[in-house]
Formats: C-alpha cells, sequence, structure tokens
C-alpha cells in the first residue's frame, strides 16, 4: 500500500463486553459464550450481549426519545462507535466520514412491523425509516454530531471488512483523513434463525450427543460431520486516519478482494478461489514467513472452514501461520463479524499471545515461544463469495 493507514481505536460490543480489558480476559478463558434460547420454536444455541452492555444500550434508548423506536443493531453501532471516537480522542472539530454496514440490518423491528401489518392491515409511520439500512450510519452521524460522509451497505458476512476498504479507499484518495468503519448485527431472531436451519447450517449439536456438547460451534475442526454455526450479535468499529499515528493501535498493512462466479447463491469452490485471490492481494508486498497469524472467518460449517484452510494451503504452502477463530467462542454475528476478528487480531499483537481453538487437533497450534506476533491476517467472506483479507501489523 502507498500510505500507511493507522487504526486509531477500536471498540465493540458483544457476548465478550465492552470494555478491552474485559474482552482480552475472556478470550483468554478456553470457554464459549452460548446460551440456549427459545427462538424458532424451539431451544436454539445463540450467543448474547453481557448483561453490562445490555444495560448501556438500554440507558442509550432511554436517553433520547427518538432513540425508542430504533432497532438493536442501529443501538449496538451507536454504542461501539460513542467509545470509538472517545478512545480516538477524535472531537468536535475532527471531521469524519462514517461507514457502518450490516448483513440483515432492522431484522428484529422488521419482523415485529410486519407481524403488527399481517394482524392489523396497517404499517406503522415509523415502520419504514426504522429499517432502511441506511439509518444506522445516519444515526450515528446523529449521535456524534459528525459532519463527514455517511455510508451504509451490505455485502452478507464480509460487510464489516468491505467498511475498511471502503475507508481505506477515501483516505487514500485524499477525500477524507478520518474514516469510522464497521458492522452491527442483531440477528437473532425467529426468522433469521429459521432462515439458517433451512440452509442447513445451524448447530443441533444437544445433550445427546455428549462428545460434542461442550462445543456446540466446531468452527476450525477440519474433521466434523456435521455443520455447527451459530449466531451471535453484537457490532465492532474502528477509526482510521491516513498516516502513521503515534496512537496507532496498528497499521493496515495489505487489503485484499475478490470474488467467485457464482454455481447457487451460497456456493464457494473447493478450494475457496476468492479466498486465494483476495489473499494473495493483500501479501503481495509481504514475504509469506512474517505472517505470523490468521484470523480465519472458519464459520462453523464443514465446507466453509475446509475450503478456506484449503485456500491458506494453496497460498502458504507447508509452512502455515498460526490459525484460529473466534466463532466458536461468540458465534458468527455475519456483518459485524470482520471487525470483531480484527479486534481479536490487535489483541493477539499487543499481548503477543496467541488465542487458539481448544479442540482443533492441528499442528497449525503449535506455539513458537521465542516468535513474536506483529503481523496478522484477517479474512471474511460472504454469501456469494465475495472474500476480503485485511493484513494488519504493528
Amino acid at each position: 500500500m502507498s500510505q500507511t493507514i493507522s487504526i486509531t481505536a477500536i471498540a465493540s460490543v458483544s457476548p465478550l463486553g465492552n470494555q478491552s480489558s474485559t474482552i482480552w480476559q475472556n478470550y483468554l478463558k478456553n470457554t464459549h459464550f452460548f446460551e440456549k434460547h427459545f427462538l424458532d420454536h424451539k431451544e436454539t444455541w445463540a450467543a448474547i450481549l453481557d448483561e453490562d452492555s445490555k444495560a448501556l444500550v438500554g440507558a442509550m434508548r432511554d436517553s433520547d426519545i427518538k432513540y425508542k423506536a430504533l432497532d438493536k443493531s442501529v443501538l449496538y453501532a451507536m454504542l461501539a462507535s460513542r467509545k470509538a471516537i472517545e478512545s480516538a480522542g477524535w472531537g468536535e472539530k475532527d471531521i469524519f466520514g462514517i461507514n457502518i454496514g450490516s448483513s440483515r440490518g432492522a431484522t428484529d423491528l422488521f419482523e415485529k412491523h410486519h407481524l403488527d401489518y399481517l394482524q392489523s392491515g396497517k404499517a406503522q409511520t415509523l415502520a419504514s425509516p426504522t429499517t432502511t439500512l441506511g439509518n444506522i450510519s445516519s444515526w450515528i452521524a446523529h449521535d456524534l454530531q459528525s459532519s463527514g460522509p455517511e455510508i451504509s451497505h451490505s455485502i452478507t458476512c464480509s460487510t464489516a471488512l468491505h467498511a475498511v476498504l471502503n475507508g481505506v479507499a477515501w483516505l487514500r484518495a485524499g477525500m477524507a483523513d478520518k474514516f469510522l468503519v464497521g458492522g452491527s448485527e442483531a440477528p437473532l431472531t425467529d426468522f433469521t434463525i429459521a432462515q439458517m436451519r433451512a440452509l442447513k447450517i445451524y448447530s443441533n449439536i444437544d445433550e445427546r450427543q455428549p462428545e460434542l456438547a461442550e462445543w456446540p460451534n466446531r468452527a476450525l475442526d477440519l474433521e466434523k460431520n456435521q455443520n455447527t454455526m451459530i449466531l451471535g450479535e453484537g457490532a465492532a468499529v474502528c477509526c482510521l486516519e491516513i498516516g502513521k499515528k503515534e496512537n496507532a493501535l496498528a497499521f493496515i498493512e495489505g487489503i485484499g478482494y475478490a470474488t467467485e462466479i457464482l454455481e447457487h447463491n451460497i456456493s464457494i469452490s473447493a478450494e475457496a478461489s476468492c479466498f486465494q485471490k483476495s489473499m494473495k492481494m493483500a501479501l503481495q508486498d509481504t514475504d509469506l514467513s512474517d505472517v505470523d497469524a490468521i484470523v480465519m472467518h472458519a464459520p462453523g460449517t464443514i465446507k466453509g472452514d475446509l475450503t478456506e484452510y484449503r485456500a491458506i494451503e494453496k497460498v502458504f504452502g507447508n509452512k502455515l501461520p498460526l490459525l484460529t477463530t473466534n466463532k466458536w467462542k461468540i458465534g458468527h454475528s455475519f456483518g459485524a463479524s470482520g471487525i470483531l476478528s480484527m479486534e481479536l487480531a490487535i489483541m493477539m499483537m499487543q499481548h503477543n499471545r496467541f488465542i487458539g481453538v481448544p479442540f482443533a487437533d492441528h499442528p497449525f497450534r503449535v506455539v513458537n515461544p521465542e516468535r513474536v506476533i506483529k503481523k496478522v491476517l484477517v479474512n471474511a467472506v460472504g454469501f456469494g463469495g465475495n472474500a476480503v483479507s485485511v493484513l494488519l501489523s504493528l
């Protein structure tokens, strides 16, 4: 990349918490954050926000009469955005762009409005403005009183990393000096879960499978014989600035993207050619041996995990970096997942400690104690084979 891009802050609200110290401590625990909830007419694994985060979201909703009608996906993003710009030190005089996306958007509110319409025959006044995708960035801009450009988009599960791409493009083009980018998702609704079950990718591991029940999402278990994806909720954003800033948490050293030719709506090739292309693009100026770890997309499905692993093998050969994912712990948060993966990558570099997958029994879990983690590649891909790879460094 011709110009250095600094990440001067990253903030999230997720099942792991909303403070960096709490989030890191939860990453150090070899436990998942899934609980059973009654969704789609049955007990269902899901990862919900922690109690402190739910209280903060509730306080935000109650702080302004206009916020009471907003979907949780908007409120989550607003909370994370407040924390991020405070951490970055952005003030009233700073002009910054906003690009926050979502895969599903206002799922909870849309389902409620639609049910009300089916029952009453009438749509509520705010049904449309509170369920449009654009209202995420618009409300963040209102809450932060910003004056830069506002962008919302949806590119399925790679949405958050596509926001990073957009922010980098604006900064490198000289059209902005600062950009707030990220994704938000509140997908724990009956209809969303039903859609995942219809695709036959949702985890149905239960107590009748004691050998698997300890880890209901088997992300990065390359020998599993059933799909085990579980949904989680949350939002994550980061502050990007042009140039090498003294307060930078990390730097974006490379970006890559690619799209596969579709065979069907959720197809991906056996060796994930989209990932091969996106990783090669992100790594074009980097010696492969310098990449210390990869935070994989790895959602816990048979094909999704295995094809990404094969793509990594194609790119790196038999000298693989350390491989990990956080979806075994907090599930798949769709549009927010890419920045949550970046957060894990940055924390591993900051603490020089690899966070692996406890049940993934493969050679790439072997950590060289003398190796410093200073370059981490982050992957994301969504329905349609739209892959993004971002190389981060200290």
